[in-house]
């Protein structure tokens, strides 16, 4: 193992997504349709794929900012701690009345997990809360949005973005086409990947295989493809060619933040200038650590954290 050394100056990163309370629920295995199952146990956690994303890159040294936005409940503020202690700007955060963001999370003994989110407090990150953060998303380096927000609030953002925008439509939500030609790169995995090209290309074959998603993605338009796969790593497709990149192997426990982490350390290495293949190599990683404990933002390396390797 090997741990990361953050380039300290890179550019800033603004993310504008989601910000959730988790409710986690551990059990031996997903309940069939009607089946009812008992928990070992339940907890809850800061979450939001906005907020996790926001918290991998800063834990890795980028300079992060996150707008969004929180209710006025109870647990609003268990959604800033971990925020707070990676060092996120969080002067673009938003309090609307209302419940809080909440995911309702289980996870199987397998790693596995299934996850229903209720969008509270996120559902007012449109064009007027996402209008106000303009200035800030306009100086970023790399600006990082997810499908968690309204597709209004994804839109202008990306219309506000003068730097690299991330987009991770997950989940996969109806937005304008020329948003999606926007990322660079698309980040989904195989199954967003199909639903995204559905969404583009109406009436199309969706192929079986990633390779040839991630070619009709961009064939279409998308500048730049990141298609995740798990333990099986990641497909790469930029101008520069199309790269499969394996990912380390490690004992998973909880692969809810997984992903999160990955958009996370691939948003850090762009924002300091590295290559989406490099920036690839290091997010698989990123994902692998992270599946390795309970929950997604206590997951996340820091700077000084060793890394697992990819076999050689």
């Amino acid at each position: 193992m090997s741990s990361f050394t953050p380039t300290a100056d890179g550019g800033p990163i603004v993310v504008v997504g989601s910000i959730n309370v988790d409710q986690v629920m551990v059990v031996e295995r997903h309940p069939a349709p009607g089946e009812t199952l008992i928990a070992r146990s339940m907890e809850f956690l800061p979450g939001g794929k906005g907020a996790n994303q926001a918290v991998a890159a800063a834990r890795l040294g980028a300079h992060v900012s996150l707008v969004g936005a929180t209710g006025s409940d109870s647990v609003a503020g268990l959604t800033m701690a971990l925020l707070e202690r990676a060092g996120v700007d969080l002067s673009a955060v938003s309090a609307i009345d209302g419940p809080t963001g909440l995911a309702l999370v289980t996870v199987a003994d397998d790693g596995e997990n299934t996850i229903v989110v209720v969008p509270g407090a996120n559902a007012a990150v449109g064009a007027d809360v996402v209008g106000d953060a303009a200035d800030l998303i306009a100086r970023a380096a790399v600006v990082v949005l997810q499908g968690e927000i309204p597709a209004a609030g994804i839109e202008a953002a990306a219309r506000l973005a003068t730097g690299r925008v991330v987009l991770n439509l997950a989940p996969v939500i109806a937005v304008d086409p020329a948003t999606i030609r926007r990322a660079d790169p698309l980040v989904v995995n195989e199954h967003e990947a199909a639903l995204v090209l559905a969404l583009v290309d109406p009436g199309t074959d969706i192929p079986r295989g990633d390779a040839e998603l991630v070619a009709r993605l961009r064939a279409w338009g998308v500048p730049a493809v990141v298609l995740t796969r798990g333990e099986q790593g990641a497909i790469c497709s930029d101008s520069l060619g199309t790269t499969t990149v394996p990912s380390p192997r490690v004992a998973a426990v909880d692969s809810s933040g997984a992903g999160d982490a990955f958009v996370g350390a691939l948003s850090g290495r762009l924002a300091a200038g590295s290559s989406l293949l490099d920036a690839v190599r290091l997010a698989v990683r990123v994902g692998a650590f992270a599946v390795r404990t309970l929950g997604t933002q206590q997951s996340y390396p820091g700077a000084d954290d060793e890394l697992p390797e990819v076999e050689k």
